[in-house]
């Protein structure tokens, strides 16, 4: 489902024309080097290319246009060996339209004080050459990630790794396909938005279906396929009695597995790799999907409720970024709140739809009523979540942006069993409390969706802001009401003064 085997990183490597074909051939050197050590690092997950050492502003704006072409290449290292003038850079930049990274390194860690002379300087300028470039990136206004430090040093390759992920995730949205299954839940404001500037901003497309999109393929599904399906249900997870063999329920599972191998069906079909559902919408659909949307999104799929499709594409991107790490991605909503004078906590679930990656245990298959959405009762995966460090994102459009919000949390174990509770849940301390954390996201205008993800950090939603040239707005252990306050209203005039450039 998550294929990042083909994807490359390209590194460039940046000097001048004057130096000779000598140093020219200790830079090359020198630059293979360090992409074999960034290739052996455990904390970069995509394939380096050490692709080029250019010299001159032809040099670079024809590697600029190559990366921008090859569907391969989702991003570009760049590193000033030595002394390389920032005018020659400026054709190339000012065409290349993949993310950018500009790594501040020299190949040497420590200055050999007995044996340095004006050659080695002369080689090993990064120091001064960097800054030349850096001004010119900041002079155009581009934006990018800067990661200065020794390449050996783990630091310098676990950040070069975050913005490795975060590039292949804006990678997986230039072509991604978002199926809206129904439309949006009636009246409701936050999950709507303009689906033609979320193309234009982030690449991917929302198109509308139905239903009997779904009915078409469930129709095709052979007793082979359920049988299968129920199979996989009974050794993946704990059945309750009524929906075992033989059970008063087992039919609902049965309708359960069709929903699920019809989705699939559809959205391989389609070839989309996100979708939401809205219960206002469910023609035919003798019940709501649950198990089938909670294994779709573990197995990598983006998906938002009553028709969220900006929750959707952002939890199909941030799965891509987490590919091989620990930790689970899921669709969460705000539920409910833990008021007590001591601390307060978050609640965080939905009717049915949380991805079981973020399951402490082996998850419980149930049915139970849903007292909304007029259908027969569906089935789920209920669990708690595993305690932990994670982030609450949310992507919403303010008319005239769109503004990316994190607030950075705790899960927490629930401080009692919660036996009538049907659902998946989790519990967490908001950063810095929930008074701050609350007022700050809805002064913010964050949704009551979001992805929840113990798998990725704040700095992961940085560079994807960076990248995507949208607000970030951060709640954390530093937040207080009054700058929160003042950083809305600056962004307000900057985004305002800026956006023909954004």
């Amino acid at each position: 489902m998550i294929d990042i085997s083909k994807k490359k990183v390209w590194f460039v490597t940046g000097s001048q024309h004057l130096y000779g074909d000598e140093i020219f051939k200790q830079i090359i050197e020198n630059s293979e080097k360090i992409v074999k050590g960034l290739n052996d690092s455990p904390h970069i997950p995509v394939k380096i290319v050490y692709k080029a050492l250019v010299t001159t502003p032809n040099q670079i704006t024809d590697v600029c246009l190559e990366a921008n072409t090859d569907k391969k290449c989702v991003g570009v290292v760049v590193w000033m060996h030595t002394f390389s003038p920032a005018k020659m850079w400026i054709s190339g930049l000012s065409k290349l339209n993949k993310p950018i990274c500009h790594l501040h390194t020299q190949f040497n860690a420590k200055i050999p004080w007995d044996s340095m002379d004006m050659d080695f300087m002369n080689l090993n300028q990064s120091a001064h050459g960097d800054r030349e470039f850096g001004f010119m990136m900041s002079r155009m206004r581009k934006k990018r990630k800067i990661v200065v430090g020794h390449w050996e040093e783990e630091r310098v390759q676990k950040k070069l790794g975050i913005w490795t992920r975060v590039v292949l995730g804006w990678d997986e949205l230039q072509n991604l396909k978002v199926a809206r299954i129904g439309d949006n839940m009636r009246e409701v404001a936050v999950t709507e938005g303009d689906k033609v500037e979320a193309q234009m901003r982030f690449g991917f497309s929302v198109n509308g279906f139905d239903t009997s999109d779904i009915i078409k393929n469930m129709n095709k599904v052979s007793e082979k396929d359920i049988s299968n399906l129920l199979n996989e249900y009974e050794t993946s997870y704990n059945l309750m009695d009524s929906l075992k063999k033989g059970g008063a329920q087992r039919e609902s599972l049965v309708e359960a597995a069709k929903i699920e191998l019809g989705l699939r069906a559809f959205l391989d079909g389609g070839g989309f790799k996100a979708f939401t559902d809205t219960f206002e919408n469910l023609g035919v659909l003798k019940q709501l999907p649950g198990i089938a949307v909670q294994r779709l999104m573990s197995d990598g799929y983006g998906f938002g409720a009553e028709g969220d499709w900006k929750t959707a594409a952002m939890l199909r991107a941030m799965k891509v970024m987490t590919y091989g790490l620990e930790g689970g991605t899921s669709f969460m909503e705000d539920y409910t709140y833990h008021f007590t004078p001591e601390k307060s906590y978050v609640l965080g679930s939905h009717m049915l739809e949380i991805c079981p990656s973020i399951a402490d245990a082996k998850p419980s298959c149930e049915i139970h009523p849903l007292g909304i959405g007029g259908k027969e009762d569906p089935v789920r995966l209920v669990f708690n979540s595993s305690a932990g460090d994670a982030i609450n994102v949310s992507l919403v459009d303010m008319g005239n942006r769109f503004r990316l919000i994190v607030n950075e949390v705790e899960a927490v174990k629930p401080m009692e069993e919660l036996p009538k509770l049907p659902v998946a849940r989790v519990l967490w301390d908001c950063k810095p409390n929930l008074e701050v954390a609350i007022t700050s996201w809805i002064l913010a205008g964050g949704a009551h969706h979001t992805v929840y993800s113990q798998a990725l950090t704040t700095e992961f939603m940085e560079d994807f802001a960076d990248i995507s040239g949208i607000e970030l707005l951060v709640i954390d252990d530093k937040t207080t009401i009054r700058d929160f306050k003042d950083k809305i209203n600056s962004n307000e005039a900057y985004y305002h003064l800026f956006q023909h450039r954004m």
